[in-house]
C-alpha cells in the first residue's frame, strides 16, 4: 500500500483528519475480496490528488461506531468528506477516473 494511505489507528486520528481539507475515506474489511480490490486503485488516486487530499482507510471490524455513524451496509464505501462534512459516497468497488474527478470536484 502507499505511503499516501493512511490506516486509521483511533477515531480521534479520524475526527482530526476530517476536521478540514477534503478527505477521501474508504470503509473496509481485511476480510472483503472487493475491498481488496478496490486497494491498489485508491494507491493510485492517493498518488494523483497528493498534497491536495487526504486518503484514509477505516476498519469496519475495528471502528465499528464509525461505520454506524457513516450508515456503511455494504463495504467497500467510499466517502468524500469536505470540512467535516460528507460531500459524496460510493458503495462498491470505484475505478480511478471516477474518485479522482469526484475529488477534484469536492476540492474546487
Amino acid at each position: 500500500m502507499s505511503e499516501a494511505v493512511r490506516i486509521l489507528s483511533s477515531e480521534d486520528e479520524f475526527n482530526s483528519i476530517i476536521a478540514s481539507g477534503v478527505v477521501l475515506v474508504d470503509f473496509f474489511a481485511p476480510w472483503c475480496g472487493p475491498c481488496r480490490m478496490q486497494s491498489p486503485i485508491l494507491d493510485q488516486v492517493a498518488a494523483a490528488v497528493s498534497g491536495k487530499v487526504a486518503v484514509v482507510k477505516v476498519d469496519t471490524d475495528k471502528f465499528p461506531t464509525l461505520a454506524v455513524k457513516y450508515q456503511v451496509s455494504s463495504i467497500p464505501m467510499l466517502v468524500i468528506i469536505k470540512d467535516g462534512q460528507v460531500v459524496e459516497s460510493f458503495v462498491g468497488v470505484q475505478q480511478a477516473p471516477t474518485l479522482t474527478t469526484a475529488l477534484e470536484r469536492a476540492a474546487g
